[in-house]
């Protein structure tokens, strides 16, 4: 038995050898020497492997080099793909929250493609700052007296209390100490920051006599109100109102910081949502620093953004932390173009976001019949039916509007949703479904309608082979 298993071994060919084929040549070219040889070494050392638990055969030299192919295209191939989502979730987390604009893609690759004068006064001829691109546009949209952009809302916020707050005391209401996604917690980055955290008032009903009983005019540096993100109180609660915490702050001068966590500049009620608190009516409220998120109902490019009293932001831009935290030049031009978006009042016309909230149900109802007529002649049996698309990505928490989505009824729902999500380049972006009822689901809220025919290509594709 071992000099069988011996023999099986020998007939393995050495690296150098496979090296030597016609077929490896091109490998090499394409992916450079060491790659190949390693990707060679590893076909081989699975081929030993195999024989030792007994594969009764050793693969020749053409399967031993298909592996190393298989091997190298994997390698090599990139992990992050863009998709189509039609999962009806609007601001997916995980499909990368808020997809971009035409207008904000184009800017982004313009500065991209060369230099750029992020940090350059092109009149002056001298160094300049890079947040004037997007603090002109934040103040005038917001009535803010100054702003500040950081890559991400957990910065803005992290930045806030470790410049204003690092050793002193921040009041907050228990019921806002939450956690997001991620894993990511209020407390933990309030001690992060160094800032020291007095929780006030009960879970579900807190009042400003709290704050004021809590709040220590030497020792509290801020009143700090989170939102909620994605959960809501419902029942017997009580919080206070933003400028209740903004008088009590006033007659301590303690400024109030407000971390609304989405910061919409639009009014979600006007769309049939619960409303949702805007950056403008925040500090139209008085609060002396708000954050937000630029990726959320913004609709712009990651980013995190700091409005508010020109003296505290001037403190903030000048902390060193903000040099850690800053924001890169193909960020700036993304969110630039967005917020011009909102200048110029096309907002609802151009940015994916508000486009998919204001949808209106007629246009999905007759988007749905097109998909289903052209996806019939499958011969896989699928209805339109009645659903709901959920805001998603911590905004307006429980907060969905009406959908018309096409099922389609297949033997094995969750096979076909994982074979609709795995990346083929030659015939489309993987397509993000979700099941429900024994049902493979498409929400066409999600997928813009310049997408539509690329969806079909994938799902049609997919079904006819066997889905």
């Amino acid at each position: 038995m071992a000099d069988e298993l011996q023999s099986r071994l020998r007939q393995l060919p050495s690296v150098d050898r496979l090296l030597q084929s016609e077929t490896v040549g091109p490998l090499i070219t394409r992916y450079g020497h060491d790659p190949v040889r390693d990707a060679l070494r590893a076909a081989l050392d699975a081929a030993r492997q195999a024989i030792l638990n007994g594969q009764p055969i050793a693969p020749d030299e053409q399967a031993l080099l298909d592996t190393a192919v298989r091997r190298l295209a994997a390698e090599f191939s990139p992990s992050l793909y863009p998709v189509i989502n039609a999962s009806g979730v609007i601001i997916h987390t995980n499909l990368g929250r808020a997809p971009l604009s035409e207008r904000a893609r184009r800017a982004m690759a313009q500065v991209a493609a060369g230099y750029c004068n992020l940090e350059y006064d092109l009149a002056a001829g001298e160094r300049g700052s890079r947040y004037v691109h997007a603090t002109r546009l934040l103040t005038r949209l917001t009535g803010a007296e100054d702003a500040l952009v950081v890559n991400n809302n957990a910065a803005a916020l992290l930045l806030v209390l470790t410049a204003l707050a690092r050793g002193r005391a921040v009041l907050i209401g228990r019921s806002q100490l939450v956690e997001i996604g991620g894993g990511f917690r209020i407390p933990d980055v309030m001690r992060q920051s160094g800032a020291r955290l007095v929780e006030v008032g009960t879970t579900n009903r807190t009042y400003v006599r709290d704050y004021a009983e809590a709040l220590d005019p030497t020792d509290t540096a801020l009143i700090l109100r989170v939102h909620h993100s994605n959960f809501a109180l419902l029942g017997f609660v009580h919080e206070p109102a933003l400028a209740e915490l903004v008088a009590l702050g006033k007659q301590h001068n303690i400024p109030v910081v407000d971390d609304l966590g989405s910061g919409t500049l639009l009014d979600t009620a006007s769309y049939g949502l619960a409303h949702e608190p805007t950056i403008q009516e925040s500090l139209a409220s008085g609060a002396a620093l708000v954050t937000a998120s630029g990726d959320k109902l913004l609709g712009g490019p990651q980013a995190g953004l700091i409005l508010g009293r020109a003296d505290l932001i001037e403190q903030l831009r000048h902390h060193p932390l903000t040099r850690a935290l800053r924001v890169d030049k193909v960020t700036l031009a993304g969110l630039q173009a967005t917020l011009l978006a909102y200048l110029e009042g096309k907002a609802t016309q151009e940015i994916p976001v508000w486009r998919m909230i204001g949808a209106p149900l007629a246009g999905l109802v007759r988007r749905v019949r097109r998909w289903q007529r052209a996806l019939q002649p499958t011969g896989v049996p699928m209805r339109s039916v009645a659903s709901e698309s959920p805001i998603g990505g911590g905004s307006l928490p429980g907060q969905t509007l009406p959908t018309r989505a096409l099922a389609l009824m297949v033997p094995a729902p969750n096979v076909l949703a994982a074979r609709l999500r795995q990346p083929d380049p030659g015939l489309g972006p993987p397509v993000v479904a979700r099941v429900e009822a024994d049902c493979v689901v498409l929400d066409p809220r999600t997928v813009l309608p310049e997408q539509d025919a690329a969806l079909l290509r994938v799902v049609r594709a997919t079904l006819e082979a066997g889905g």
